[in-house]
């Protein structure tokens, strides 16, 4: 059996939870396979950890953008993810949204993409556009 050569690394990482911003030291051991967090310091609350996990481990983002409306008093209406969508997966979700146009009117909270690449999110418009 063959034995992995773990990779240790540690590293300042800055909590966005609150507005206390805790530079946190954050340690992550790489077995070339498979990266864990392995050990957490200076979080000034319990939200520190989990963020650095959900961070390091799986990453999302609130997508906000714009998409193309015809007939409308506007030619864009400001959209949003309904929720967090992997980070890794932002710039084929803004393909999509790119493609996309939606016809007048629009009303604020309208899903105007269901189910974004299966992610289970949906893309909402955060305005109202009437029709011309």
């Amino acid at each position: 059996m063959e034995n992995k050569e773990i990779k240790t690394e540690t590293f300042p990482m800055t909590c966005i939870i609150c507005p206390m911003g805790c530079t946190m030291e954050v340690t992550i051991e790489d077995d070339g396979t498979t990266k864990n967090v392995t050990n957490i310091t200076d979080n000034g609350c319990k939200r520190g950890p989990e963020y650095v996990k959900k961070e390091f481990l799986n990453p999302t983002r609130t997508l906000t953008t714009t998409i193309g409306v015809t007939g409308g008093s506007l030619a864009v209406v400001p959209v949003k993810s309904a929720g967090e969508v992997p980070k890794k997966m932002l710039f084929q979700c803004m393909e999509v949204v790119r493609r996309t146009c939606v016809k007048a009117p629009v009303k604020t909270g309208d899903i105007l993409i269901h189910d974004i690449l299966g992610t289970g999110i949906n893309v909402v418009a955060c305005a109202n556009v009437a029709k011309i």
